[in-house]
């Protein structure tokens, strides 16, 4: 049989009578000078040399939207469906069951 979650009497013991002490300064803490890594990934690199790039192309971004008030940018229906569809299937598998 399993207990209900709850208090049971005598259990549990009053903590409001416990002193509590006031907590003491504490030391920020200070990167020790001189260290550095010893060995970077190709990933570290990789992290840092993005993170210096602004993460969208403003470039990219305005030659679409000047294509688009052109009506030069290629809209196909189907291929807007087909992506939708796999990204939807994509997204499923990945759900937890």
């Amino acid at each position: 049989m399993v207990d209900s979650i709850g208090t049971k009497a005598g259990a549990v013991t009053d903590r409001r009578s416990v002193p509590v002490e006031p907590a003491g300064k504490i030391a920020a803490v200070r990167p020790v000078p001189g260290e550095a890594p010893a060995v970077r990934s190709a990933a570290a690199e990789i992290a840092a040399e993005q993170a210096l790039k602004p993460p969208v192309d403003l470039d990219r971004v305005s030659r679409i939207r000047k294509a688009i008030e052109d009506n030069k940018f290629p809209i196909s229906p189907s291929t807007i469906a087909d992506r939708l569809l796999a990204f939807k299937l994509d997204w499923k598998s990945r759900e937890p069951s």
